[in-house]
């Protein structure tokens, strides 16, 4: 064996249960596993979409109880767990769209491929996406501004 062999690190797989408390994941890291996770979260609660769209636009009667949803609730649902899940689909929308946008412009503009240009577009992409959800989150629950 060579010594420049010796010298090298040797890499292995993370252990799930000594290595991951003390694993540091890049923010790049962070964005996409939170785009896999948006996507998910926006796959499973098409079913409420669907109810929500056909509810608000089919007759007065229904948008007044689409509206109700969010202050009575729906049955057995208080309207505090609707508008949760309603702000839940919000930041998966905008981050989905924002990590979406930054996918898109990397693979376009391949000068943006670079260490340094994916870590501060993966901060500005959870900044933005969570700076829209407080600000449409205070707008749903306290009709702020």
């Amino acid at each position: 064996m060579t010594e420049l062999a010796k010298k090298r690190p040797e890499f292995r797989n993370i252990n799930a249960f000594k290595d991951l408390t003390t694993y540091r994941m890049a923010p790049a890291a962070w964005v996409s596993i939170l785009h896999r996770a948006s996507g998910v979260i926006m796959f499973l609660l098409l079913p409420f979409i669907l109810w929500m769209f056909d509810t608000s636009v089919s007759s007065e009667i229904s948008f007044g109880r689409f509206t109700a949803a969010f202050s009575v609730g729906l049955g057995f649902i208080p309207g505090w767990f609707v508008k949760l899940v309603v702000l839940a689909l919000i930041w998966a929308y905008l981050h989905h769209l924002i990590a979406g946008l930054r996918h898109l412009w990397m693979d376009t503009n391949h000068d943006a491929v670079t260490k340094e240009f994916g870590k501060t577009s993966a901060v500005a992409t959870l900044v933005v996406s969570i700076a829209l959800a407080v600000v449409l989150g205070a707008k749903l629950f306290f009709g702020l501004y």
